[in-house]
C-alpha cells in the first residue's frame, strides 16, 4: 500500500474569529498532527512560549531570512513581520507529518501556491459587529491596534472565496465539529 502524502491544513481568519481556539482543538483531537510555528518580530505576549507559539526573532534577522528566500510566505502588518519558514515545512512533508497552519489570508494563498494540495480553511465571524465585540472583550490591544485589526478584518473577509472551506463561527462547538468533519473527509480522500 502506498504511503499517504502529508497534508497541510491552513487556517486563516480575522483576529477574534475563534481561529486559535479551533486550531488548538484540531491539535488536541489529531495528536499526530504538528503545528507550523511562524516566525515574528512582534513582542512575545505573557502567555506565549518562544518556539511553541512563534519563533520570536529580531527584525534584522527576519529581513536577512527574507533576503535569503527562507520563507514560503511572509508579510509585514501591525508594524511587525510574520512568516513561515520553508525548512520547517519541507521537513514535515518529507517526514509525512500532517501540518496545521495559523496564518493570514495572503500567507494561506502563498502556501497553497507552494503546495497545491494544501487545504485552506477560513474561519469567519458571524458579522463584523460581532467581531468588534469579541476584540473589545479580549482587551489585549490598544485603541490604535484595535482599529488596525478591524480594518484588516474587512480586507480579510474579501478573501473568503479563495479558500477551500469557509466555516462561520456562530457557535464555537459547532464550528469545531465542522472543522473536524472537513479534516476527516480530506484525510479519507488523501
Amino acid at each position: 500500500m502506498a504511503k499517504k502524502e502529508a497534508r497541510l491544513f491552513v487556517f486563516s481568519a480575522p483576529s477574534g474569529s475563534g481561529k486559535t481556539t479551533i486550531v488548538k482543538d484540531v491539535l488536541k483531537n489529531y495528536v499526530h498532527f504538528v503545528f507550523s510555528i511562524s516566525a515574528t518580530t512582534r513582542k512575545k505576549r505573557q502567555t506565549e512560549v518562544d518556539g511553541k507559539d512563534y519563533y520570536f526573532i529580531k527584525e534584522k534577522d527576519f529581513v536577512e531570512k527574507i533576503e535569503n528566500n527562507e520563507f514560503i510566505e511572509w508579510e509585514k502588518f501591525y508594524d511587525y513581520y510574520y512568516g513561515t519558514l520553508k525548512s520547517q515545512i519541507d521537513s514535515n512533508i518529507q517526514n509525512g507529518l500532517h501540518t496545521v497552519f495559523e496564518v493570514d489570508v495572503k500567507g494561506a494563498i502563498k502556501i497553497k501556491e507552494y503546495n497545491p494540495r494544501s487545504i485552506l480553511i477560513f474561519i469567519a465571524p458571524p458579522s463584523i459587529e460581532e467581531l468588534k465585540s469579541r476584540l473589545l472583550q479580549r482587551n489585549t490591544e490598544t485603541d490604535e491596534d484595535l482599529k488596525k485589526r478591524i480594518e484588516r478584518a474587512e480586507m480579510e473577509l474579501g478573501y473568503q472565496d479563495k479558500f477551500d472551506y469557509v466555516v462561520t463561527n456562530v457557535d464555537l462547538e459547532i464550528a469545531k465539529e465542522k472543522v473536524r468533519l472537513i479534516i476527516e473527509n480530506e484525510l479519507k480522500e488523501n
